[in-house]
């Protein structure tokens, strides 16, 4: 079960004008499940993305950069999305590419608009052909059933290993306007930084510069969806894009000023629920893990502290059993790579718990106090370099027997 987190109710989720979701049940990998949705764009919205680091990065990725610098360019926007879940369509070569292309062509014939102006998402198992046929003939349903109101139908088409959908919304004030904001994510495991194998779509009503748009979602993706971990691993999918519609009539067309810092933080915030959902719901999850480095030289080596710290196989599995065994953190502190760090300076907490004191164990410090947190499903691990005023956050969870099974069965 996920830590923490409750199922998504409809009546709590908001449309967003200019935003419209249809899905299908087009039996790409099995049947009777939801996977094939379609999101339509009103004409005039802006659209930017975020896209997974992998230098073996899916056809649809491949696709989604090509499709977004030519619209850039020509002035044409992005009109619609289509994702498939069951087939990454990645390690497919250019029969891959073929079918991501032909994927967009297919949709944009149904919907009278350019094949250009449609973004192509994939996740599910790699190296295996996407079944056109089947993804092909779900399209006219997606269309037909496209609605506003279908956020928690369309987060549902999107799940892999997920136990649940990922969706939120909220709203804000912009200039006397207000803005409003609904998104949904997915991804269990394959979840590592700079992008992982996760799907994260967020539109609103706002309308916003394509460069500000830009930046938005590099600065939301950078304090959300890359600052989770469940596994180290950095998918060949992932992708985030944001969606502004520009049907509220506030309008946010430069990177300053107190619109744009209240749309930023709106957007952040969002993401950061749907990034924190991901890692709540991570494969075989039993305990969120909040990881913040303070105190560094700079953004970079705390990120640096932290995941190390995040990804390691000991510590996580020390969380699963609530075993206060916390040399391991200090331990992943030190190979972190930070060369010249001073463990003499180090401190670390557990929650309220001071664990480790210049570099050493606290001598207040009793083994019943961390087992007390160590129990808990929400813990903050709270380690000071004393070495600066750079500080960082990640978020993770532990490694439990049953991350093993899922992933073990996961093409049975």
């Amino acid at each position: 079960m996920p830590v923490n987190l409750p199922l998504p109710q409809a009546e709590n989720l908001k449309s967003v004008a200019g935003v419209e979701l249809g899905w299908a049940e087009a039996g790409i990998r099995k049947a009777n499940r939801k996977d094939v949705l379609v999101v339509r764009v009103a004409e005039g919205s802006t659209v930017a993305g975020v896209f997974t680091s992998n230098r073996f990065c899916a056809a649809p990725v491949q696709v989604c950069r090509e499709h977004l610098a030519a619209v850039n360019k020509s002035g044409k926007g992005i009109r619609a999305l289509v994702v498939n879940t069951g087939n990454a369509n990645a390690g497919t070569g250019e029969q891959g590419l073929a079918n991501a292309r032909a994927t967009c062509d297919a949709l944009a014939a149904q919907l009278g608009i350019d094949a250009g102006q449609v973004l192509p998402f994939s996740t599910g198992v790699i190296l295996e052909q996407l079944p056109m046929d089947r993804l092909l003939a779900g399209l006219p349903a997606a269309i037909a059933n496209a609605g506003a109101d279908n956020w928690l139908a369309a987060a549902e088409a999107i799940m892999t290993t997920d136990t649940q959908p990922k969706v939120a919304s909220r709203t804000v004030q912009i200039d006397g306007k207000t803005v409003t904001l609904s998104g949904i994510s997915k991804g269990a495991g394959m979840i590592r930084p700079n992008m992982a194998t996760m799907l994260g779509f967020i539109a609103m009503d706002a309308a916003v510069a394509q460069p500000v748009l830009q930046g938005l979602v590099t600065h939301a993706a950078d304090h959300s969806f890359n600052s989770i971990t469940i596994d180290g691993d950095t998918s060949t999918n992932d992708s985030f894009v944001l969606i502004a519609s520009g049907k509220s009539g506030a309008v946010v067309d430069r990177a300053q000023g107190p619109a744009f810092e209240a749309l930023r933080d709106a957007v952040t915030s969002l993401a950061q629920e749907l990034a924190q959902m991901i890692v709540r719901d991570g494969e075989g999850a039993t305990k969120l893990m909040t990881i913040r480095v303070e105190g560094g030289k700079d953004l970079a080596e705390c990120r640096q502290i932290a995941y190390a710290v995040a990804h390691s196989p000991l510590v996580k599995t020390a969380f699963y059993a609530s075993d206060p065994n916390l040399g391991r953190i200090l331990a992943a502190v030190g190979y972190a790579g930070v060369d010249d760090l001073d463990v003499g300076r180090v401190n670390l907490w557990l929650d309220d718990v001071w664990v480790a004191r210049d570099g050493g164990r606290n001598p207040d410090y009793r083994e019943e106090d961390g087992q007390r947190v160590m129990k808990q499903a929400e813990i903050t691990v709270r380690i000071a370099l004393g070495r600066g005023n750079a500080e960082a956050t990640v978020w993770t969870c532990d490694l439990s027997h049953d991350y093993v099974s899922i992933n073990a069965d996961y093409r049975s």
